[in-house]
């Protein structure tokens, strides 16, 4: 069975980094597009970042270059460093595989103004 494991997140004060960890099983690494997802408290899920079998990285537009997407083939690993954290980055952190639909079950990262 294929699954998707973050960890990473906790409480941090605005300004400081995070780094968020996603263990992806081997069946879905080399054939899929993994991406971080966030949920904010009460709003939609929303796309952060996403990068490709090959490596290529997409961001969403808002996050002007303080997040970096990349993956770690021999860790089954895919990292999101998050710097420069703001208290609108707070929410739960989904890792997800694109064409497999599968979700991991999500790290909680909490920023203080």
């Amino acid at each position: 069975q294929e699954y998707l494991v973050e960890s990473g997140g906790g409480l941090v004060q605005a300004g400081e980094s995070l780094r968020l960890s996603c263990v992806v099983s081997s069946g879905i690494l080399w054939t899929d597009v993994i991406g971080w997802y966030l949920q904010a408290p009460g709003k939609q899920r929303e796309l952060v970042a996403s990068i490709t079998e090959s490596g290529r990285p997409k961001y969403a537009d808002s996050l002007k270059g303080r997040f970096t997407i990349s993956r770690d083939n021999s860790e089954n690993t895919v990292y999101l460093q998050m710097n420069g954290l703001k208290h609108e980055d707070t929410g739960t952190y989904y890792c997800n595989a694109q064409y497999s639909d599968i979700w991991g079950q999500g790290t909680q990262v909490t920023v203080s103004s």
